[in-house]
Formats: structure tokens, sequence, C-alpha cells
């Protein structure tokens, strides 16, 4: 078995500064999120959402089976957040920056543009295991603040960061980039983002790329000197 790179048996919070333990403190990032979540989700009135629509969401059926990689997203956010802290504390560090990046300008946009999707199915012409999980999902996530999707823009981070760790085998990052590219698509099949959703997310993840990853890693790819 590999041998992480960082010892956590010593870990204490007194040792949060601690070269070998400083990454952690950005896991923060993830309580300030949740708490503008809760404001933004309780302050803001469901009527003052704008509804975020477009002719291509019309065309996209429900497809319950695509609950499979929307609820598998929530997995391999923690899978990938525990094997970079593990195994590469640096791709750990570019992940969850590149995710508070999106974080932030996503809850900029949600409290000056406060919007809404109105696409749920009001019934499901199904009734199984993956109809219920949707209807679960549907109690417990709001329809507002969809734009840009949260889903999409963590996703295409993770893979991002995926495609940068040298530990990982090109069979293992093929399947997981894939995973991650059918998550921004089951966004628009199980009715909880529209189309619009997913392309408003892509100007954020170019951002939140050159801001977590510009300097480390594509200035020496973009402007390295020729050989």
């Amino acid at each position: 078995m590999r041998k992480p790179v960082v010892d956590y048996r010593t870990f204490k919070l007194s040792k949060i500064n601690e070269p070998q333990f400083r990454h952690l403190k950005l896991l923060l990032g993830w309580l300030v999120y949740f708490a503008l979540y809760f404001l933004t989700e309780n302050l803001i009135p469901y009527e003052k959402c704008s509804p975020v629509h477009c002719a291509l969401d019309d065309m996209i059926p429900f497809c319950e089976y695509f609950a499979i990689p929307y609820v598998g997203w929530y997995f391999l956010i923690a899978g990938s957040l525990l094997y970079f802290a593990l195994y590469n504390p640096e791709n750990f560090k570019g992940m969850m920056k590149f995710i508070i990046v999106a974080q932030l300008v996503g809850m900029a946009i949600y409290i000056l543009f406060p919007n809404r999707q109105d696409l749920r199915p009001a019934e499901f012409v199904r009734d199984n295991i993956f109809t219920r999980l949707m209807g679960l999902l549907y109690s417990l996530d709001t329809s507002t603040n969809v734009c840009p999707s949260m889903h999409v823009a963590y996703s295409i981070g993770i893979a991002s960061t995926w495609l940068k760790e040298k530990s990982a085998s090109k069979w293992c990052k093929t399947f997981l980039v894939s995973f991650c590219l059918l998550v921004c698509i089951s966004v628009a099949f199980v009715k909880q983002h529209s189309v619009v959703d997913i392309l408003a997310a892509l100007p954020v993840c170019l951002l939140a790329e050159w801001i977590a990853f510009g300097k480390t890693y594509w200035n020496k790819r973009l402007f390295r000197k020729p050989v």
C-alpha cells in the first residue's frame, strides 16, 4: 500500500500552521461557503430570483438514471480531497484554491443576480430507486442559486487537478475525467440546472484555473522557452 507523504497521525490543531499541515487551512473555505449559502438561501425570497431557461432545456428529457453521476459527485469531491491530502498536498492546495475561487464568484453572482430554475418535473413518470433519490434531493436542495452551476465548476476543477497528478495512470485519469464530464451533463438531465448554468460555469472555471494553477502550471507550458 502506498505510503502517505504526510503523517496525519501527529496532527493537532495547534500544528495547523506547520508546513506539513498548513494546506488543511484551505478547508475553512467550505465553512465560509456553507455560511454564505445558508444566508442566500434564507434571506433572498424565491420570488426575487430570476428564472434561468433556454430552448435547449425543453429538448432535454428528464432521466432519473443520471442521478448516479449526480450523487456520485459528492463522493468524487470527498475522495479526491482525501487522496490529494494524503499523497499530493500541492495538488490539494490547487484543487481547494480552484473550488474557493468558484465558490466566491458563484456566491457573488447569486447575491447580485439572484436566480432560480423551474425545470423540475411536477411528478415522476416512473417509480424506482432513482426517482425516489431525486425526490429526496429535490426536497433537500432548493431550485434557487443555480447559475453558475457549482456541480459543473467543481467537477471541472477536480478533472483539471487529476490531469496534473503525475502518480495517476492514464486509465485512472481517463475514467475520472470522463466521470466529471458525465456529472456536468447529468445536472441537465435530472433537471437541477439549465444548460445556461452549465455554460455560465465555464468562464468561472477559466478564472479559477488561472488563479489556482496559473503560476505553477500554465506559465511553464504557455511561456516556456524553446529548447
